[in-house]
């Protein structure tokens, strides 16, 4: 019974300095910031809020929403239509690498959804699906918690209904 006691002692003393340290980087993140999307189907905008945490310095999760904002007029036959950015949403995990304090490059991979509204007179049809992501980017930090963030998404609709890349600039805040 002695040797036990001395044994949990001897771990309590030698884990207790890793039970004291801080993690000197914050754990979550967020941005807010506008996404250029171009695709087979039309050439779109919208805005975009992200959350993510960190689970250690190289791997995060992320999710992503974003709302339309900027339509893809036509013409087809003589009449005039448009493609609307309704939403879409998407979940990542991120592989990422701090270049030095203030640089981390990034890469991106994960699952999302996009819902455009095509309207034409006469009808109105959704557009869009689910779709396969991968991207890069990088995160520039002003400070230690506020940054700017630039990225690069391709998003490869199943199905074969083609392909888009999204291009993102964002205001990114750690916490």
């Amino acid at each position: 019974m002695r040797n036990i006691l001395l044994a949990a002692v001897a771990v309590s003393a030698i884990a207790a300095p890793a039970f004291a340290q801080t993690n000197p980087e914050p754990r979550g993140y967020g941005s807010l910031g506008y996404t250029h999307l171009e695709g087979d189907a039309a050439t779109t905008g919208a805005v975009t809020g992200r959350l993510g945490v960190n689970l250690n310095r190289y791997i995060a999760v992320e999710t992503e929403a974003s709302v339309g904002v900027k339509d893809d007029d036509f013409t087809a036959a003589g009449v005039d239509g448009s493609i609307k950015h309704e939403w879409d949403a998407a979940g990542y995990v991120v592989g990422k690498y701090p270049v030095g304090d203030k640089l981390e490059l990034f890469a991106r991979g994960g699952y999302g959804h996009t819902e455009l509204k095509q309207e034409f007179p006469g009808a109105n049809t959704d557009v869009g699906g689910d779709s396969w992501n991968y991207g890069a980017g990088a995160n520039y930090y002003l400070d230690g918690v506020n940054g700017v963030r630039a990225d690069w998404t391709r998003r490869d609709y199943r199905d074969d209904a083609g392909e888009a890349d999204a291009y993102s600039v964002s205001y990114i805040r750690r916490f």
